[in-house]
Formats: structure tokens, C-alpha cells, sequence
């Protein structure tokens, strides 16, 4: 097995605290996994594997997350930033 590279590590790293972030918005929001999914037009094992650090999103993506919180997508990111 031959051992990650710099940026899968980073890119890992990043999902990790993207979902975290996304776990913690859907949680205070009071929604569930379901309800966040049918808000964003996405699949709630999709939003399972994002929170879990498995996905990396689109920008695309990222945008409807947003959304569905009511930020702007700058808005989700700086709170990924500083996580």
C-alpha cells in the first residue's frame, strides 16, 4: 500500500472539518440528516459521508449546504476555516 500524499492528507484534513462544521450548523438548526438532505436536493447518505469526512464537495455542493443554512458560501467556509 503505498502511503498518501501531502495533499490527499490536506484534502482529508479539510473534508473532516467541512463536515464537522455541516454536522454542527444541521444539529443547532434541529434538523436531521434527511431533512438537511431534502433542503439541499441531495441524498441523506450523501450528507451521512460528508459529516463523516468521507466526500469531498463541489463548490456546487458546498453552495447548496450553504444555502440550506441560510448563509452565503463564504460564509460556511470562514467557519470551516477557523475550525
Amino acid at each position: 500500500m503505498q502511503a498518501a500524499t501531502l495533499p490527499d492528507v490536506a484534502r482529508k484534513g479539510l473534508a473532516a472539518r467541512f463536515g464537522t462544521v455541516v454536522r454542527r450548523l444541521r444539529t443547532s438548526a434541529g434538523l436531521s440528516q434527511e431533512g438537511l438532505a431534502d433542503l439541499c436536493g441531495l441524498h441523506r447518505t450523501y450528507i451521512g459521508s460528508i459529516e463523516r469526512g468521507e466526500k469531498t464537495v463541489t463548490i456546487g455542493t458546498a453552495t447548496r449546504v450553504a444555502d440550506a443554512f441560510g448563509l452565503r458560501l463564504w460564509q460556511l467556509l470562514k467557519r470551516v476555516d477557523e475550525s
